[in-house]
């Protein structure tokens, strides 16, 4: 029995798929292509596992319906080096969790429940999924707390397992953590998209659980921390991610250090390109995409160091700036600068229709679709965020607006209503444009 289906009968589900009506009555078209567009998150996040399954199923791309889930799911093929044209879009998944009393769990879930308003990838591209946490968050891990206090997602601890925030927990003894990351890549990559997490590199940014003991302060220069970091990001690829994004990459082996604006020592350069190239290597997999934050200065210095692409290269509101770094990179297959919509940092402000120009430029501005550069874009800019938060501020705590203690209340009330309905809309609109070419 495949882990899908194995999942669905853990909840006491049955395995035979439906065709899902609301789901018909909510779907874009763009050729094969189809997702749900003109809705607000908590629509889908109160739907059952189930039903999410019977979403995935009436969107299926092949124009198939499967009675129950396929044994091989296959991710979208294009290339070893899809990374540098992709659209990378950050979830954060602890942001979605449920939100029950002071508890925060299950947000792995929450995340699977959102796939199928994702746009899936182009003919010519790859839309990628990143999720913002995967380890336990250094203080607070499991709950929530109020919007003022700090409740970091930048500080992870190693060798603890992964995140309570995610992980459902109500059913790890009859399937780990592992088995519901392939899940959720399985799901991801039927509805045709990529997937990746972000990971923090800052020494002071993360501790390491020592059993019996106090959880110490990782050191790039201790060669049991140094193993701990590459075998834990090596088990996370082999359940089916295919991309990371580094945080603070630009500043690796001390690269314009008076802009660093992280907490700790940093690797050198050499030990983050054999970390890099350990990774590949040790899961066979060709086809990763190594995403560094910021992407600035010497780009054959981020190629050699084993990066696809970076952020941050040039803002995308004028098109025909976009336009020309886009023509000057064409040939760049390894690697090339990205544009974005907005970051981990982005403290809101912009208007509705400052986002969807930037989204505009940077899945249009181009010659051909072939010299498209990589982006990237927020939960925000796909779902837009209550008029109080921000994406950055979720990222630095974990607040649950739950009116009346449930999860629902709490996800209704965590995105814009109906102006991000219709908010929406118009991004499903924009995407349906660009899936064929």
């Amino acid at each position: 029995m495949n882990l899908v289906n194995k999942l669905l009968t853990v909840l006491n589900e049955d395995i035979i798929l439906h065709q899902d009506n609301w789901t018909l009555d909510h779907q874009f078209v763009s050729g094969m292509r189809k997702w749900i567009g003109g809705i607000t998150p908590v629509e889908l996040l109160v739907r059952s596992f189930k039903n999410t399954l019977n979403s995935l199923m009436t969107l299926n791309q092949d124009g198939n319906f499967y009675k129950t889930f396929p044994d091989e799911i296959v991710t979208p093929n294009y290339g070893d080096n899809w990374g540098v044209k992709a659209n990378y879009i950050e979830i954060n998944d602890r942001a979605i969790a449920e939100m029950i009393g002071n508890k925060c769990q299950n947000g792995l879930f929450s995340s699977m429940k959102l796939l199928p308003a994702i746009p899936p990838s182009a003919k010519s591209w790859a839309n990628c999924i990143i999720l913002s946490q995967i380890f336990p968050n250094i203080y607070g891990d499991g709950y929530n707390k109020s919007p003022d206090i700090e409740n970091s997602i930048y500080g992870i601890k190693l060798n603890a397992g992964f995140s309570k925030n995610i992980i459902n927990s109500n059913i790890s003894d009859k399937m780990n953590a592992l088995e519901q990351f392939i899940v959720f890549n399985d799901l991801a990559h039927f509805h045709g998209l990529k997937t990746g997490f972000r990971t923090v590199i800052s020494a002071d940014q993360i501790k390491v659980v020592v059993n019996n003991g106090n959880d110490v302060t990782f050191d790039w220069n201790n060669t049991d921390h140094f193993d701990l970091f590459l075998n834990a990001h090596i088990e996370l690829i082999n359940t089916g991610f295919e991309a990371i994004f580094i945080d603070s990459a630009k500043h690796i082996g001390g690269y314009d250090m008076e802009n660093y604006t992280g907490v700790g020592a940093l690797p050198s350069y050499e030990q983050m390109q054999y970390i890099l190239h350990e990774i590949r290597s040790r899961t066979g997999k060709t086809h990763l995409s190594f995403v560094g934050e910021k992407s600035s200065g010497d780009f054959v210095r981020y190629k050699n160091l084993g990066l696809n692409t970076g952020t941050g290269f040039i803002e995308p509101d004028d098109f025909h700036t976009v336009r020309d770094q886009a023509i000057n990179y064409k040939y760049s297959e390894e690697y090339s600068p990205g544009v974005e919509v907005s970051n981990d940092n982005d403290t809101g402000g912009r208007s509705y229709e400052q986002r969807l120009h930037r989204i505009h430029n940077s899945i249009f501005a181009y010659e051909f679709p072939s010299d498209k550069l990589a982006s990237f874009m927020q939960m925000e800019d796909l779902f837009p965020l209550r008029y109080d938060t921000n994406t950055h501020h979720l990222m630095m705590t974990n607040p649950s607006y739950s009116t009346d203690g449930t999860c629902e209340s709490h996800w209704k009330n965590l995105f814009a209503d109906d102006d991000g309905r219709n908010y929406n809309k118009n991004v499903g609109e924009l995407f349906s444009h660009s899936l064929n070419l």
